[in-house]
């Protein structure tokens, strides 16, 4: 039964080698240093030469040798044997030893290669003779300190961790050779077995060459257990030498020599028959059946637990009788397909049971598209960035015509802040995109473990729903693009968030403007004598005078509008600047002309460059409109009229004129006329009054207070029209005109005002647009889709054809289980008295 022990264990190491088991077989593993005379240990208990022999490392691979005890046959036949070997990889008997360590050779230098190298792929070898005992055992390369040769600079310590992966297991007996004629405490067999084994309960000693110790010298000590205690002990053995070998002496002959040696020996006389090849290959034998009956009990609990693991893993790869029954396939079909829609619309809520915790998946990353991808684009675009200030202006005048206009035009901002709004669209398009892409990509992840043993079924699933998404792809990306199109359709300035901001950026201009001092405009000198004399009169005698200015009725004539009081003055003054405006020059020409001779002659003339106190038009409210009155009826024209915005400059006085003033009547009214001339003679600081008035042309916008190449004021040929227009707006020397200035910053805050409120509309609109028109509706449509379109009985069982791989996969899991469910019965049968 002993015997029969352990002929199962080979089988089970046999059988678990092929399959790849995990169970740990009881054996014995050989270690120790290089050239301690491991391989001749091994040789001695065959009865054989069959390793290979060399100088350096030798043993490159492990060597699993099970020892098979085979009677002799009472009538042997012309081609019986009694002793041969066979390899696990070759299904060859091999009679002839010197084939087998040839074999050995082919097959480390196979796997290993030439570099002297090691490999921990094992080679399996058995051996049945009628004069070994049953035995396994595992011959390991031998431990070295310095790489010889092309051998890895790393050597050492792969040989090493070789050793411990084999040791290290608690069904392991370690058989520590060390050389007697070597200190043992430089044994370095010894020193790992302890590291594993602290107590000593697995390991035992094998001393060799004590045929070469020096004399007088004896290893008594060690082989009594007094130097290093083992529990199971020491034994010496005494081996061929090299001369032997060579000379070709028998293993016969030489373990006679052997018994001769310790009968001889006067140290080793007394306990001789404890030592020697013969007594070791006993206890080994005996070692390893008692190690087997005491590690049955946990060999059969870890049969079981593997036989469970086994089982759960051939579940995994499905039932192949499905594969008969095409109702049984049609099931597994529609449950596959009903599994991956579950899986997909999970994996978008987050209520997936597989939600991975180093990134974001799913419906997260959808809302990061949305909230931090398409939110921070958005954010970025400046609503005015690719429009400057001469833009503006060539978009204010082109919108007007040949016309001045009184407002800013509101076909300019139309014409400007739709192209604005075309910016949004490029974003909002990547969005969607975006979303697309974490949709494809949660399609490719919603593959369970038996799905992806249909390889073609999952291809076509991830296919149809890969159709799905695009076909949803187009018009979601339709609808974004008209959501743009409808903001940039119809302007809405009635927009109660674009009135709050218009009125909040005016606001935000008055009060970010320095406050300048109020004064009253500067009245030309005069050229004209009166009666031949230049008089000077003050000035504070028109502020009571009553006298009117001149205005366009309806009816073409000019009427008079009173003046004369000071809180009228003072709104004149507060809306023209500090600088001379045509709007007063116009109404002290007309006061000039309206007034008798006696008045005129009593007017107080300043000297140029100079202006009036600012208490002459600052006196007491009078009339019906100064102080707190006027200041109450501010509203955003008066802002957009310039009432707090400096001086204008004096060349372009008269084009201000144009814009604000009052027409010419029918009646030919001098009011326009005069005006114009006194505007255009303010640049030399001399108003031409009387015939000269009358005589002199009005000279309007690009020619105004221009001088022809004869010095008089005339206006250029047409030929230089288009030089001066295109100079315009380049011209560093020319101030822009205040009028644009304030057009352009009101129709660049309009702009900046009303983007806001489109981006925030579109913000809130294309991510609800995409969830609509592509996440949910596909969410919703997916299994319909995967129904109607896969499950068809004439394609169930191309989509039913298993990889190949898994085939194999499932036939090895399948025999591995069966060999565990075999081994437990036998073990379950096995005699545990011992012999």
């Amino acid at each position: 039964m002993d015997a029969q022990l352990i002929q199962l264990v080979n089988t089970l190491q046999d059988t678990f080698s092929n399959l790849g088991g995990e169970l740990d077989m009881p054996q014995i593993v050989v270690v120790g240093s290089q050239s301690a005379g491991k391989s001749s240990v091994l040789e001695t208990i065959v009865g054989r030469d069959f390793l290979p022999r060399g100088s350096g490392i030798v043993t490159r691979r492990p060597l699993i040798l099970q020892l098979v005890h085979t009677p002799v046959p009472e009538t042997p036949g012309p081609h019986s044997y009694t002793e041969w070997g066979q390899f696990l990889h070759i299904d060859k008997k091999f009679t002839d030893f010197d084939e087998i360590r040839k074999e050995i050779e082919q097959e480390t230098l196979r796997v290993a290669g030439q570099n002297k190298g090691i490999s921990k792929l094992p080679i399996n070898l058995r051996i049945h003779s009628p004069n070994v005992l049953d035995l396994t055992l595992v011959d390991l390369p031998g431990l070295t300190k310095i790489p010889v040769g092309d051998q890895p600079s790393d050597i050492e310590k792969q040989i090493r961790n070789l050793v411990q992966e084999y040791i290290m297991k608690e069904n392991c007996v370690i058989l520590s050779v060390s050389a007697a004629n070597v200190d043992l405490a430089n044994s370095e067999s010894l020193k790992l077995a302890r590291q594993v084994d602290p107590q000593g309960r697995r390991t035992i000693g094998v001393l060799t060459k004590l045929d070469l110790m020096d004399a007088g010298t004896n290893a008594m000590d060690i082989l009594t257990g007094r130097v290093y205690p083992l529990k199971l002990g020491f034994i010496g053995v005494v081996n061929r030498s090299q001369q032997d070998i060579n000379s070709s002496k028998s293993m016969k002959d030489a373990l006679e020599s052997e018994e001769e040696f310790f009968r001889s020996h006067p140290s080793y006389r007394s306990i001789a028959h404890k030592n020697g090849t013969r007594y070791l290959s006993k206890t080994l034998n005996q070692v390893l059946m008692n190690h087997i009956r005491d590690k049955l009990p946990d060999m059969k609990a870890r049969l079981n637990t593997l036989m469970g693991q086994t089982q759960q893993e051939l579940d995994s790869f499905g039932d192949t009788a499905v594969f008969g029954d095409e109702n049984s396939q049609g099931a597994l079909i529609l449950r596959l397909m009903t599994q991956f829609a579950r899986d997909f619309i999970s994996s978008i809520e987050g209520t997936s049971l597989e939600i991975s915790t180093k990134e974001l998946c799913g419906g997260a990353r959808i809302y990061y598209i949305f909230n931090d991808v398409f939110g921070s684009a958005l954010q970025s675009i400046n609503a005015t960035q690719n429009l400057d200030s001469q833009d503006i202006r060539t978009a204010i005048r082109n919108s007007t015509g040949p016309r001045p206009s009184l407002f800013v035009p509101e076909v300019a901002f139309e014409l400007l802040v739709k192209p604005q709004i075309k910016l949004l669209e490029s974003p909002s398009l990547r969005c969607v995109e975006l979303v697309y892409e974490e949709l494809v990509r949660i399609c490719h992840n919603c593959s369970s473990v038996e799905l992806q043993r249909f390889p073609r079924l999952q291809a076509q699933i991830i296919e149809v729903v890969s159709e799905l998404l695009r076909e949803r792809l187009g018009p979601t990306s339709e609808y974004t693009q008209s959501l743009i199109a409808i903001q940039a359709a119809y302007i809405n300035t009635n927009h109660p968030s674009f009135v709050a901001s218009s009125m909040a950026a005016a606001q935000a201009k008055r009060s970010s403007s320095p406050p300048r001092p109020k004064v009253l405009p500067q009245r030309p000198s005069s050229t004209e004598p009166v009666n031949g004399v230049l008089s000077h009169s003050a000035d504070e005698e028109d502020d009571s005078d009553g006298v009117s200015t001149p205005m366009n009725s309806r009816d073409g004539r000019s009427t008079s509008v009173p003046i004369g009081s000071s809180g009228d003055r003072s709104r004149l003054s507060s809306a023209s600047g500090t600088d001379l405006p045509s709007s007063s020059i116009a109404s002290s020409t007309a006061r000039a002309h309206s007034r008798p001779p006696q008045h005129r002659a009593h007017h107080q003339h300043h000297p140029p460059g100079t202006s009036r106190p600012a208490s002459a038009s600052a006196g007491s409210g009078g009339g019906g409109g100064g102080g707190a009155a006027s200041q109450a009826k501010e509203t955003f024209l008066g802002y957009f009229f310039g009432a707090q915005n400096g001086s204008q400059p004096n060349g372009v006085a008269s084009h201000v004129h144009d814009s604000f003033g009052a027409g010419v009547g029918p009646g030919g009214s001098t009011t326009m006329n005069a005006s114009a001339s006194l505007s255009a003679a303010a640049v030399g600081g001399v108003a031409p009054i009387g015939r000269e008035l009358a005589q002199s042309p009005p000279l309007m916008g690009l020619m105004a207070g221009k001088l022809g190449p004869d010095g008089n004021s005339a206006a250029f040929d047409m030929k230089s029209l288009g030089k001066h227009i295109e100079a315009l707006p380049s011209d560093g020397n020319m101030a822009s005109h205040t009028r644009e200035e304030m057009e352009t910053a009101l129709i660049r805050n309009l702009i900046q005002s009303y983007f806001n409120i489109v981006r925030q509309t579109i913000q809130d609109l294309v991510p609800k647009a995409i969830m609509h028109f592509l996440v949910n509706n596909s969410s919703q449509q997916v299994q319909n889709r995967l129904v109607s379109s896969l499950y068809k009985p004439p394609l169930f069982k191309s989509l039913l054809n298993e990889d190949e791989a898994i085939v194999a996969e499932r036939t090895r899991v399948k025999a591995l289980l069966d060999a565990y469910k075999d081994a437990f019965k036998t073990l379950s049968e096995v005699n545990l008295k011992s012999t």
